[in-house]
């Protein structure tokens, strides 16, 4: 399979691997699977050493089921880092990182949130049911690590809040989540694209400032049922 850093996917069955052209594998002696949550390990392992990197795609998602790299080369660069994380300096430059990513999270949840209400524009009679629907996505939306449209960078903000609060709605105020949809390819991206028709039409409404049935309407229900 080569050197440096080789792409493979899970094999079907436990310590084997399928690279991409379709081969099933088993690793070399004495490797071992580096499961995937420390980045510097995994940065260090890539460059100091030949590695497996075990990628599954899921839908349109890649996760990453960890790196097989040599045990001895592992040991070694794990306790080079322990030893480096015991230290006071590392400490201090954790809490300086932690600092700047707080800041930098509470700054886009401020940005996507203002990007949500400018994307509902509602009339100024529902300026507090567009308020709550804003607050209500940014909260869904814009955790670190939640995975949705919200934390990707590949579109604009603006893009970003449009599709989120169609998201939302789609889980909120239908009942997709349990809608039995035939596993038929294309299917499930035209029933979204027909949700996502009917809640841009409910917007509309509130956009127009025209009347509506809080009693009855699907997006006050279901701000209704987060309080």
């Amino acid at each position: 399979m080569g050197s440096a850093s080789v792409v493979v996917q899970p094999g079907p069955e436990a310590g084997t691997v399928r690279t991409l052209d379709g081969v099933v594998q088993r690793p070399p002696v004495g490797w071992i699977l580096v499961p995937p949550g420390d980045p510097a390990l995994t940065r260090r392992l890539k460059a100091a050493t030949t590695t497996w990197l075990v990628q599954e795609r899921r839908g349109r998602k890649l996760f990453s089921r960890g790196l097989w790299a040599p045990g001895e080369v592992v040991a070694e660069i794990r306790a080079a880092l322990s030893s480096e994380r015991a230290t006071p300096s590392y400490a201090r430059k954790r809490v300086v990182e932690q600092e700047r990513r707080a800041r930098q999270q509470e700054e886009y949840v401020g940005t996507f949130e203002a990007s949500v209400r400018a994307y509902l524009s509602f009339a100024p009679c529902y300026q507090e049911v567009a308020e709550r629907l804003a607050r209500a996505v940014t909260a869904h939306s814009t955790p670190v690590g939640s995975g949705t449209v919200a934390r990707t960078r590949r579109i604009p903000v603006a893009q970003r809040a449009e599709a989120a609060v169609l998201a939302w709605l789609r889980h909120q105020t239908t009942a997709y989540d349990h809608m039995p949809i035939a596993r038929v390819k294309g299917r499930r991206r035209q029933v979204r694209r027909e949700l996502a028709q009917a809640a841009r039409q409910l917007l509309a409404e509130y956009r127009a400032g025209r009347a509506v049935d809080s009693s009855t309407c699907p997006l006050q229900q279901a701000l209704a049922r987060l309080e």
